[in-house]
């Protein structure tokens, strides 16, 4: 079992090997695309786009565009396993470091909403202003004669 990530669609799902050869693999996964449909499945820096020939219940079988690297894939797990104790264990996975243009543009936006909602917030608080000391001008001029001001 070679553990896998597989993307259906625009979704990302955990998911194992559990057979492999040079143009299909067999797939344990309990999100897999229907019959018919193109996944992308990557296993380390190996990207394979198949598929989905047949499905009985988490078991999927692929069939691969291209011819596969059998024995680099299987030895990838292998060089992992194998890898000495003593470094200092800080692998780090690009797709889980920070995207700082995606973050950034989160922020402008969250940005932008906040000042547009203070814009109209301040605009609305003018007009209900206005509205008041229109209705209130002349009960107010009213009483400013009859006190003889």
């Amino acid at each position: 079992m070679l553990p896998a990530r597989l993307r259906a669609g625009a979704q990302w799902s955990d998911t194992c090997i559990l057979n492999i050869s040079s143009h299909g693999l067999l797939i344990h996964s309990a999100r897999a695309a229907p019959e018919g449909s193109t996944i992308e499945l990557r296993r380390g820096d190996h990207v394979i786009v198949a598929r989905v020939m047949w499905r009985d219940g988490a078991r999927v079988g692929l069939q691969a565009e291209e011819r596969l690297p059998v024995e680099q894939i299987m030895s990838l797990g292998q060089s992992q396993a194998l890898q000495l104790t003593a470094s200092n264990g800080a692998t780090i996975e690009r797709r889980k470091q920070p995207r700082p243009m995606v973050i950034d543009a989160r922020l402008r936006g969250r940005a932008m909403e906040f000042v547009s909602v203070g814009i109209i917030g301040a605009s609305m608080a003018l007009t209900i202003w206005s509205m008041a000391s229109e209705a209130l001008a002349k009960p107010m001029a009213a009483v400013a004669v009859a006190l003889g001001g």
